[in-house]
C-alpha cells in the first residue's frame, strides 16, 4: 500500500562522545496544528505553485525535496513540473501524514516521489542530492533551526537553492519575521539570494544558498528574537536569482 515510502536507512548517530551541540532557537516555535495550509482548490486560484516554482527556477529533470510535505501540495506540483527525469523527495515529520501522502502518491502513480519520515531536528535527506530544496508554511514550527539547517546542508548539490515560503509575523502565530529568517540562515553559512513578497503564497519567498564550509555547531550563534515583523518583507534582491 505504501508503495510511495522511501525505506532507505537513516544516517548512522553520533556516538556519546561525537555528540554535537546547538544553541537553542531565542524564539518561540508554533504548534504542528494541521498538514493543511489551504485547501489546494484556493491555493490554485491564486496561482500560488506555479509563481513559487517559476520563481525557483524548477525545470525537467531537477531533483527537489519538499520538507513538511503534509497532505502533498507542492509535492504532487513538483512532481508534474520535474517531469519523468525529475525527482521528488517529500518528507514530514508525522508518521500518519507521511502514511497518507504516500498512499496518495500511489494513487496518483507518481513514480518519481519518494515519500520519507524525517525528524524534527534532522530532515535525513542524503548528500549532495538536492537543486531546490522546499520548506512550504512550516519554517516557524522547527523547534531547533540551527541543528536542523546544519543537518540539511550537505543534501544541497552545487549551486543548489533553499526555497522557504513563510508569513511576516511573530514564529508563535505561524510566520517568521524576515529579518529573523535572514539571521539564522545566515547563522549557519547560508547566503540570502532574493526575498520578495508573495501576497499569492500567503507571505513571502526567500531563498538561500549555502556559501563556505560548514560552521562548526560550537561557533553558531543564537539571533535575538526581535519578536516584531518588519514593515515589508521585500528586499533587494541579491546574487543571481
Amino acid at each position: 500500500m505504501l508503495a510511495g515510502c522511501d525505506e532507505t536507512r537513516p544516517r548512522p548517530q553520533p556516538t556519546p562522545a561525537e555528540e554535537v551541540r546547538f544553541p537553542d532557537a531565542d524564539r518561540p516555535v508554533a504548534t504542528i496544528v494541521s498538514a493543511r495550509w489551504s485547501t489546494e482548490e484556493a491555493r490554485d486560484r491564486l496561482n500560488e505553485a506555479d509563481t513559487v516554482m517559476n520563481r525557483a527556477d524548477i525545470r525537467p529533470g531537477m531533483t527537489v525535496a519538499d520538507i513538511g510535505a503534509g497532505e502533498g501540495y507542492y509535492t504532487i506540483r513538483l512532481a508534474q513540473r520535474v517531469g519523468k527525469d525529475g525527482r521528488v523527495l517529500a518528507e514530514d515529520i508525522i508518521p500518519e501524514v507521511r502514511d497518507a501522502l504516500a498512499q496518495r502518491v500511489a494513487r496518483e502513480r507518481l513514480d518519481n516521489v519518494s515519500v520519507r519520515l524525517g525528524e524534527p531536528d534532522d530532515p535525513k535527506l542524503p548528500d549532495n542530492s538536492f537543486d531546490r530544496i522546499f520548506m512550504v508554511h512550516m519554517y516557524h514550527e522547527i523547534e531547533q533551526p540551527y541543528e536542523f539547517l546544519w543537518r540539511m546542508r550537505p543534501s544541497l548539490r552545487k549551486d543548489g537553492l533553499v526555497v522557504v515560503v513563510d508569513a511576516n509575523r511573530e514564529t508563535q502565530n505561524h510566520g517568521t519575521p524576515p529579518d529573523l529568517l535572514k539571521c539564522e540562515f545566515a547563522a549557519v553559512g547560508y547566503r540570502l539570494v532574493s526575498m520578495r513578497d508573495m501576497p499569492s503564497a500567503g507571505g513571502y519567498l526567500a531563498m538561500f544558498r549555502a556559501e563556505g564550509p560548514r560552521p562548526d555547531p560550537a561557533a553558531i550563534r543564537a539571533c535575538p528574537n526581535r519578536g516584531v515583523p518588519s514593515p515589508s518583507a521585500g528586499a533587494t534582491p541579491q546574487g543571481d536569482e
